[in-house]
């Protein structure tokens, strides 16, 4: 029976690939306290197990899904990494690309210092910083040293047996550091820190919300008593009687005749209002203006809530604050910001600026969000269909560009096919988010792109390097798992210093920038449960833009400088 499995694996390689991914996500998707081998790690081992069989797979499906997933990467963080550069994202840019320097130093340092070749130095990289991406630049670059093919191989087999070995601390490791350990190295009260820093903002943490019986923001009717402060007035004078809080005087009641509210309609006597707003001053300050009542048809008002995909470039940069004062934003509520490739949940705060790309989850009168949704850029409407000739084309663009070799000096330079997929990821990513009616891919597609694209060339690597894989991590030792931990550990204690002495980084968010230049989403995870807030992700967007995409180029940068 055995027998058969195994002949079956080394006729149909296919199927091997197929239980590889099976066997590292079931495995990697256990944790403890948000901490787990993940499915890149739990599929190379699985991979590594399974190509004992001796399974060969030829043919260009390693590349293609390595591309595939380098374009992902790309597009996900394309408006992130463009804006980082471009515009006020600069300081956190430029601390990202410090760190993914000290990166890049502290693995070669200890690839000298251990005398490891360049195979197992790309895979201590790759494992020590978490960047499994950067293995399939290494391996372009190790195939084009023109090194006899068998010495090619050795190096390439070293390469997944270091990451392995070096990968659990840079995981683990890490969110330690960064989360338990840096706080006490760096003085930092984060929980403090952050309520100081939403203090300062203006904004203050509330409870309930979605999912439970408690809302923010309520619709409720008042009828307007005799003599009352508010008769005569129009409905925008109204509103500005609270300046310090947002309420919108949305329909009214006039005998039998309901009415949308415009800001020119004038209040009357007797008149009965729906007015929407926090509840606590709909309750505590409107109520004892007016009498509630239920008026079901008047606040049976047509209410749409709206993810909303900024593109505006009139609305980027602009604080909540400032665009509350628009006319479009009348009757508007923001309940939700998300940024970024990982989604993070940006607080909503009257300070928080607004940036191309972020989409905004809107509630109002449908026309209201309808208006609003106009003004701030295209309504992200769910949809599970991929624009697939997008996909294709910008990937053979971006590919056919990388392939081109520049003589520079003698000395031949080409970004790689690989390269190439990745900056062409980066620039459409940035187009959609300038001009979204085109190139749509959705958030599950660009997951399936990016996560099984990945593990895929994971598990070709696995499966090619398997029968070697034991005798590697023989010869290589524990003194490799020791030199991932210097490799880990240099870098991200330097690089939280220089967040806060150098660049002055506020304690609140300064170990989330640390988290995003590391692109270590597990310590992000443990900084904000330690901080019981959101804030630090302020410190995670841009810095992680811009950490993936020189963390993942530096794959091939170290193979360059260790030849």
């Amino acid at each position: 029976m055995f027998e058969w499995f195994a002949n079956t694996l080394r006729q149909y390689p296919e199927i091997a690939i197929f239980l590889s991914l099976a066997l590292g996500y079931y495995f990697g998707s256990f944790t403890y306290k948000g901490l787990g081998l993940g499915a890149v790690t739990a599929t190379l081992i699985a991979a590594v197990i399974i190509g004992q069989l001796g399974i060969e797979v030829t043919g260009p499906l390693k590349p293609f899904f390595f591309l595939m997933f380098l374009f992902a990467i790309g597009y996900s963080v394309g408006p992130q990494f463009v804006r980082g550069i471009a515009k006020d994202g600069v300081p956190q840019a430029v601390f990202a690309a410090v760190v993914c320097v000290l990166c890049l130093l502290g693995a070669f340092l200890a690839v000298i210092l251990a005398g490891y070749d360049v195979g197992s130095a790309a895979g201590l990289y790759a494992g020590s910083q978490t960047i499994s991406a950067s293995m399939g630049l290494a391996t372009d670059a190790i195939n084009r040293l023109g090194l006899p093919p068998e010495e090619t191989k050795t190096l390439l087999d070293g390469m997944p047996v270091a990451y392995a070995v070096t990968y659990i601390f840079g995981t683990v490791g890490s969110a330690v550091i960064i989360a338990l350990i840096g706080p006490a190295l760096l003085g930092i009260d984060l929980e403090a820190a952050c309520k100081r820093y939403e203090e300062a903002h203006g904004g203050k943490k509330a409870t309930g919300g979605p999912g439970t019986a408690w809302h923010q923001f309520e619709l409720r009717a008042y009828r307007v008593r005799k003599n009352g402060r508010v008769v005569g007035k129009t409905a925008a004078e109204i509103e500005r009687m609270v300046p310090e809080h947002r309420i919108y005087i949305e329909r009214f009641r006039r005998g039998d005749k309901i009415a949308d509210a415009t800001s020119d309609t004038v209040i009357q006597e007797g008149d009965i209002v729906a007015v929407v707003g926090r509840r606590d001053v709909l309750v505590d300050l409107i109520g004892v203006e007016g009498e509630e009542v239920d008026d079901r048809e008047l606040l049976a008002v047509p209410i749409e809530g709206l993810d909303v995909y900024v593109t505006n470039k009139e609305v980027d940069g602009r604080s909540l604050t400032e665009l509350a004062q628009s006319p479009w934003a009348r009757g508007v509520f923001l309940r939700k910001i998300t940024r970024g490739a990982t989604a993070t949940d940006i607080p909503i705060l009257p300070a928080t600026e607004i940036h191309r790309g972020d989409i905004l989850t809107l509630v109002g009168r449908t026309q209201d969000v309808s208006q609003a949704t106009k003004v701030l850029g295209y309504a992200d409407k769910v949809t599970d269909v991929a624009d697939v000739m997008f996909i294709g084309a910008a990937i053979a663009i971006g590919a056919l560009v990388g392939a081109l070799v520049y003589n520079v000096g003698g000395v031949p330079l080409t970004l790689s096919t690989s390269g190439g997929a990745l900056i062409s990821g980066l620039f459409f990513g940035w187009l959609r988010s300038v001009h979204p009616r085109f190139g749509r891919i959705p958030s599950p597609t660009v997951w399936f792109m990016n996560s099984v694209g990945l593990n895929v060339f994971i598990a070709i690597v696995g499966l090619s390097s398997g029968p070697k894989f034991i005798a590697g991590l023989q010869q290589l030792g524990f003194g490799l798992f020791l030199w991932g931990i210097f490799a880990t550990t240099l870098p991200l204690i330097a690089a939280m210093y220089i967040g806060k002495y150098l660049f002055r980084f506020d304690d609140a968010i300064v170990l989330g920038a640390v988290s995003g230049a590391r692109t270590t989403t597990a310590s992000l995870g443990m900084v904000t449960d330690r901080a019981k807030s959101q804030i630090p992700g302020l410190g995670y967007t841009v810095t992680y833009a811009v950490g993936n995409t020189l963390l993942t180029i530096w794959g091939m940068v170290l193979v360059i400088l260790l030849t």
